[in-house]
C-alpha cells in the first residue's frame, strides 16, 4: 500500500476550497431523471449528457474529483478522447463507484445492506489501470419505527470498511458514504443520534480493518430533520448540530469530510455548508466540503434536456452551481448568487 500517495491524494480532493462532483449514477437512476425531462434514455444520450459535463469549460476551477460511473469511465467524447483523459486534462482527478446497490436486507424489513464485495479487488485493479485514482461506496440507513436496528448498521459499516481496505490495498482513497436517509418524519434530534451511532460503527469498522484515516474521505449526510417533518429547522440550527455530531463521532486524522446532498435543493445544500464554514471553518480538524449530484447537476439537467443547443447554456448553469459550492466553502456564498443568476456569477 502507498500510504503517502494516499494521503496527498485525499488531501488534494479537498484542497483549495474545491469539492467533488457526483456524476456516479446507475443507467437505472439516470434514466429515470431523463424521463421526467423527456430525454431518449438511450447510450448516446447518456454520453452526450457526460461529454457535456466533462468539457464543461473551468470546472476545475472548483471541482477537485469527479465520480464516474463503470459505463462513464469507458465511454469517449465525440472526438475520440476518454472521458478519464478530458478530466484528467481539466485538473480533476477522476473517481469510481464501486458498489453494485443497495439490497433488501434478509430478517430486515425496511433496512437495506449495499453489495458489490464479491470480485472488487479485480475490479479495482481494472479501474486504477483505467486512471481511476479513488473509489465510493454508499451504504444507506434508513430512519423509522423501530429502524435502523443495530444488524443494518453494523452489516452496512463492516462493507463499508471492507471496501476501504480492498481501495487501499490498490492505491485508490476510499470515499466512504453512510448515508442516513431524509425519507421520513423523523426530527433533526433523531437525525443527529442515529447519524453519530452509525459513523462511530463505521468508524470502529475502518480501525478493525487497518484502514488509514489519514488517506480516506468521508461523504455522511448532513443532520436535517426528515422530509416530512412538521418542524424544518432553519440553516444555522442545521449546520449547528451537523458540525456538533461530526466532532463527537469523526476522528481529527481524516483530512476531509465531503457532503452528499440527498435530494436537497441545490441552493439549500449550499446554503447549509456556507453556514457550517462561516461559524466552525477555523476550528475544525477537517475540511467541510461538498460531494453533489443532483445539487450541482439538476439546474443544467433541466436547461439540456436533450437539446444539442442547450449545450452551453446547461454548462453556465453547472458551471455556476458548482462555483456557488465552493463559495460556500470559504462561507461566501449568498442567496443573491443565485437571484443573480449565472451571469454574474463571478468566475473565482
Amino acid at each position: 500500500m502507498k500510504t503517502q500517495e494516499l494521503m496527498d491524494t485525499a488531501r488534494a480532493m479537498v484542497a483549495d476550497d474545491k469539492g467533488l462532483l457526483a456524476m456516479d449514477e446507475s443507467t437505472p437512476t439516470c434514466d429515470k431523471r431523463f424521463a421526467k425531462l423527456g430525454i431518449p434514455r438511450t447510450v448516446e444520450a447518456r454520453r452526450a449528457y457526460r461529454e457535456l459535463i466533462v468539457t464543461t469549460p473551468g470546472l476545475g476551477e472548483s471541482i477537485s474529483g469527479a465520480i464516474l460511473y463503470d459505463e462513464t469511465i469507458r465511454q469517449q467524447k465525440k472526438d475520440g478522447t476518454s472521458f478519464v483523459k478530458a478530466i484528467t486534462d481539466a485538473g480533476i482527478i477522476p473517481g469510481i463507484k464501486v458498489d453494485t446497490g443497495a439490497k433488501d436486507m434478509a430478517g430486515h424489513p425496511g433496512e437495506k445492506i449495499t453489495e458489490g464485495l464479491d470480485g472488487l479487488r479485480d475490479r479495482l485493479a481494472e479501474y486504477s489501470r483505467m486512471g481511476a485514482r479513488f473509489a465510493k461506496w454508499r451504504a444507506v440507513i434508513a430512519v423509522g419505527e423501530g429502524i435502523p436496528s443495530r444488524a443494518a448498521i453494523e452489516a452496512n459499516a463492516q462493507a463499508l470498511a471492507r471496501y476501504a481496505a480492498l481501495c487501499q490495498e490498490a492505491g485508490l482513497v476510499p470515499v466512504v458514504e453512510p448515508e442516513v436517509l431524509m425519507d421520513g418524519e423523523h426530527t433533526l434530534e433523531r437525525c443527529g443520534e442515529v447519524t453519530e451511532e452509525v459513523l462511530r460503527t463505521v468508524f470502529n469498522q475502518l480501525y478493525t480493518q487497518r484502514v488509514t484515516l489519514e488517506g480516506m474521505i468521508l461523504k455522511p449526510n448532513m443532520v436535517l430533520p426528515g422530509l416530512t417533518c412538521p418542524k424544518q429547522e432553519a440553516v444555522d440550527e442545521v449546520a449547528d448540530a451537523t458540525v456538533r455530531c461530526l466532532l463527537r463521532a469523526v476522528p481529527a486524522a481524516v483530512p476531509g469530510i465531503a457532503f452528499l446532498s440527498g435530494g436537497q435543493p441545490s441552493e439549500l445544500a449550499s446554503a447549509r455548508l456556507n453556514a457550517m464554514n462561516v461559524r466552525f471553518r477555523s476550528r475544525l480538524p477537517w475540511a467541510l466540503a461538498f460531494s453533489y449530484a443532483r445539487a450541482i447537476q439538476q439546474p443544467a439537467l433541466e436547461i439540456w434536456r436533450g437539446d444539442a443547443a442547450q449545450v452551453l447554456a446547461a454548462q453556465q448553469a453547472l458551471y455556476h452551481r458548482a462555483q456557488c459550492n465552493r463559495a460556500a466553502r470559504r462561507g461566501e456564498y449568498s442567496a443573491a448568487m443565485d437571484a443573480g443568476g449565472v451571469n454574474q456569477q463571478k468566475r473565482a
